[in-house]
């Protein structure tokens, strides 16, 4: 790795979108915070306070459709270093498609929305392994969106696709709000699989509206005691981060929650490995 991808400070999950393309069926005017579009010229002034100067830009929307728009912006905006898409990983012609998508070296990883699939046993299917084996071929990260009642199905992803880069996004968004029984142990059992890292991202939106610094850090604890540093990055998983106290508070929170000499793999060192490694392009 070079020293400029090794000192890059790197935002590892962000998002962009354009309410009028129609596919997001998740993002409804209940979530007022977040209900308009977001652009690379509202997110640039978030980050230049932490000199972050490369971005992970991810899918929200379970199309090819979003994911060529998100390859657009992309090469367009030199911010955006890779791009997480979507295809339909179940597909026959799964292997075929990833070829494709992978042909564009902006595509850094792929991200099927499990935790809104009504299967829980989603990640189990046969029909899978095609795909997930061209996703390995090909260098691409499996980005798992899931929460921790899909860990148990995760552990048999893990075994049978050992050349895979898994990252595992939100810390496996555990309830904090509710206590998060049980994740602490399920998480340790999965941080055994060394193709597994995980994103110190998405916490504040499972944790009650109060949050402050000393309600995450159990987790956040815990997230870096399981993968150790270099296995973690941290993502703003902004704008979704808008719903629970913006950039800037979950930003300072994880300075204030990460040792100091973790901080150049979590805050940049980890990502810029796992998706920028031969895809994508150098941060600045």
């Amino acid at each position: 790795m070079s020293g400029t991808v090794a000192a890059a400070r790197i935002d590892a999950h962000q998002h962009f979108w354009r309410l009028s393309r129609g596919d997001y069926g998740w993002l409804t005017p209940a979530l007022a915070p977040i209900h308009r579009d977001f652009g690379p010229g509202d997110l640039r002034p978030l980050l230049a306070p932490h000199n972050i100067t490369a971005t992970i830009l991810v899918q929200a929307a379970p199309t090819e459709a979003e994911t060529e728009f998100l390859l657009q912006l992309a090469r367009g905006d030199e911010l955006v270093a890779g791009v997480v898409g979507w295809t339909d990983l179940e597909d026959a012609d799964a292997p075929r498609r990833i070829a494709e998508l992978a042909a564009d070296p902006l595509l850094v990883g792929l991200r099927p929305m499990v935790h809104d699939i009504p299967d829980d046993d989603w990640l189990l299917r046969p029909a899978l392994a095609p795909a997930l084996a061209a996703m390995a071929r090909h260098g691409l990260v499996f980005d798992a969106l899931l929460r921790p009642r899909h860990f148990p199905h995760l552990l048999p992803l893990l075994d049978r696709h050992p050349g895979l880069s898994v990252v595992l996004d939100h810390g496996g968004k555990p309830a904090i709000a509710e206590g998060a029984s049980g994740w602490a142990e399920a998480l340790a059992e999965l941080a055994r699989h060394p193709n597994l890292c995980c994103k110190l991202s998405g916490l504040a939106t499972e944790a009650p509206a109060d949050w402050d610094i000393e309600t995450l850090r159990p987790y956040a604890a815990e997230i870096l005691r399981c993968f150790g540093p270099e296995r973690v990055m941290w993502g703003s998983d902004w704008p979704v981060v808008n719903l629970a106290g913006g950039y800037a508070k979950w930003r300072a929170a994880a300075e204030a929650l990460v040792p100091e000499a973790a901080r150049g793999a979590v805050f940049g060192g980890t990502a810029a490995r796992i998706y920028l490694s031969g895809r994508g392009r150098p941060p600045c």
